[in-house]
């Protein structure tokens, strides 16, 4: 037994299979398919978490139909080519000891793209639009449900001779089977709308098919959310409802929470929660469905650590926890939970910008902290045959995770940082309301340069004549950006400041405040909803067509929600042109016409951060070989500079 996860590491019995441990890697889109099937890159992705010790790993959602395909990216199960694909990857897993799941989708119309670019038709339960993707579905007639729901059976087979061990129905998300469930989205007369008993007809009659195809040893389960929390889709009452009755027909070995609708901007938020919910929030939702039924019930969101997900399944919430984004940010983390080394874990601090974010730029998936994460298939970072010694200069994100590969690779490495802590802009950010555990990404990274043996000189400014420097075989530059007031027309009579002014507190904001956000992305949002808080009256000009537009779109929309709430006055499309005295001027940036703001007490300009790049340029001809990565090569974000310093260790091999 494992005593400090006395539950976490006990087998699991679903159905007629056993799962080692009750650590779930949920389904996912990774968009690592290639033509639609299965490939390398993406079993390298899943095999890694099967080596981790994941106990059981749910594939991504695969199409069940030519009219299932919800993005260009999907795996494209209901083509017998993936059968092959599927084979290879569930060997890979099974030699790791993992348990497969297969997941099996139809949308419905909850479609985000197409292989072309133009608008699919999209069918439903019923012709409602869509809110979110603005699309009005075609009402399936009786055939093409037939047809749709032997698709889910066909489907089912292809896995099992794939060699799966089992399968998982999507009923959550609003997608076509919660579209069916939901009054809202079902106003059909017929057998398949009505009473409740009625709406629940096509997911029994799914479920029937699949387990009549591929019969009893094989795991049928289903994945619903417990509340799609946007007050127009499932309840959780009619989940539990629904799940009850299922179990009642013995037509589910298992059941898989989630909690959200893609249906609305407000339910999608919840499908990926960020770090403004608490660690373990879904938990409550968890215990109704533990408490009633007998079928194993496995609880996802916002799932971090081990010891959540120990606590969850002992006070009987859950059987077991789906840890996704904790398994992306590290694979190892079942692993080093059950060898006594928890403090080891590399903790996912709920960002949702490499993960969930690059889904919605239609490229594979990793992770901000981690970014051999999606890069599995590149292979480890070999150990060097020659090891130098290196030197990194700055100790932000990206020479923190310089520092730390480069050791590992077997150099011998130093880090010198002018300032009297590591964590760079994360310093600030952190600061932001409820982005506090955005501090994590530093408690991380020094925790990994406590374990690669770095040697670390805080308040230590690198000169062209520094002794370290001078003891360098390679240098490293990484010495970040800082933030700058742009020259803009006419003499202010309010507070002109930037926004690490206001962070770091060096300035403080008065009762008027105007911000001038040419970033669009979390900061200008942030202090937006910091001072609103602390009683300003605050106005937002945003250089962008809305607030946060460079954020992924449920961290988007969600602020959006707060702004609204915390009543602040946001004008898009605007750029700063000056002041003169207590009024400030925009330009429309498209209308080209004139924005005056008068009675303005303070002016905070959120711009793009300038490089530090003075020892940069003084040591650009010297003799020591010389690398810049992170912001003081250009200022983007910490994706950008953990990445790099990442890559930067595998060049120095």
């Amino acid at each position: 037994m494992n005593h400090a996860f006395p539950t976490l590491f006990t087998p699991l019995k679903i159905g007629r299979v056993e799962v080692r441990n009750r650590i779930v890697s949920t389904g996912h889109d990774t968009a690592m398919t290639e033509g639609g099937l299965v490939s390398d890159r993406m079993i390298a992705y899943h095999h890694a978490r099967a080596a981790g010790g994941a106990g059981l790993i749910v594939l991504q959602v695969a199409s069940v139909h030519e009219t299932a395909c919800y993005t260009s990216q999907i795996l494209r199960a209901h083509d017998e080519a993936c059968v092959s694909g599927l084979r290879k990857l569930a060997n890979a897993l099974h030699d790791e000891g993992a348990i497969v799941y297969g997941q099996l989708l139809h949308p419905g119309r909850e479609i985000h793209g197409s292989d072309d670019g133009t608008a699919t038709v999209t069918w439903s339960a019923s012709d409602v639009p869509n809110e979110r993707f603005l699309n009005r579905p075609r009402t399936l007639d009786k055939p093409m449900i037939n047809e749709i729901v032997q698709g889910f059976a066909d489907t089912a087979e292809r896995m099992m001779r794939a060699g799966l061990d089992g399968v998982e129905v999507v009923a959550c998300y609003q997608y076509l089977a919660a579209q069916f469930l939901c009054e809202t989205t079902n106003h059909r007369t017929d057998e398949y709308g009505g009473s409740f008993d009625n709406r629940m007809r096509f997911l029994r009659e799914v479920l029937l098919a699949i387990r009549e195809r591929i019969g009893p040893d094989p795991a049928v389960g289903i994945r619903i959310s417990a509340g799609d929390l946007d007050n127009i889709g499932l309840t959780q009452d009619e989940a539990l409802a629904c799940c009850k009755s299922l179990e009642a027909d013995g037509l589910v070995d298992f059941v898989s929470l989630a909690l959200g609708s893609s249906a609305s901007h407000g339910g999608a938020y919840h499908i990926v929660a960020p770090m403004n919910e608490a660690e373990g929030y879904s938990a409550p939702f968890g215990a109704p469905f533990k408490a009633q039924l007998n079928v194993p019930v496995i609880l996802t969101g916002r799932i971090v650590q081990p010891q959540t997900a120990e606590k969850i399944i002992a006070s009987g919430k859950a059987d077991a926890c789906g840890m996704t984004r904790a398994l992306i940010c590290d694979p190892e983390l079942p692993a080093k939970a059950n060898d006594g080394r928890a403090e080891d874990i590399r903790a996912c601090i709920g960002c949702n910008q490499a993960c969930i974010g690059h889904f919605f730029l239609g490229v594979p998936i990793s992770c901000i902290q981690n970014p051999s994460s999606g890069r599995e298939y590149l292979g480890a970072t070999p150990s060097t045959s020659s090891p130098a010694r290196v030197l990194v200069v700055g100790g932000g994100p990206a020479g923190m995770k310089a520092a730390v590969e480069t050791a590992q690779v077997g150099h011998h490495v130093t880090l010198a940082e002018a300032g009297p802590r590591l964590g760079g802009q994360a310093l600030l950010a952190q600061l932001l309301p409820d982005r506090a555990e955005f501090g994590g990404l530093i408690t991380n990274l020094e925790h990994a340069l406590g374990l690669a043996q770095v040697k670390i000189h805080l308040n230590t400014e690198i000169s062209p004549d520094h002794p370290l420097l001078a003891e360098a075989d390679h240098v490293i530059m990484a010495t970040g950006a800082t933030a700058e007031l742009p020259d803009i027309e006419g003499d202010s009579g309010c507070d002109v400041v930037t926004d690490a002014d206001v962070l770091t507190g060096a300035a403080n904001p008065g009762k008027t405040v105007v911000i001038a956000d040419g970033r669009s992305d979390w900061i200008g949002v942030g202090l937006a909803e910091k001072l609103a808080a602390e009683g300003s009256h605050v106005r937002l000009f945003v250089n962008a067509p809305q607030p946060g537009a460079h954020l992924m779109p449920y961290m988007r929309d969600a602020a959006a929600g707060r702004l609204f709430a915390a009543g602040v006055e946001v004008t898009p499309y605007t750029r700063l042109f000056g002041a003169e005295g207590d009024s400030v001027y925009f330009e429309h940036t498209t209308a080209l016409t004139p924005i005056e703001v008068e009675g303005v007490d303070t002016l905070i300009i959120c711009a793009p951060y300038k490089p530090r790049r003075g020892l940069i340029d003084v040591l650009g001809s010297g003799q020591t070989p010389l690398r810049e990565i992170g912001d003081c090569l250009a200022a983007r974000t910490a994706e950008e500079a953990v990445l790099e310093g990442w890559k930067v260790a595998r060049d120095l091999v």
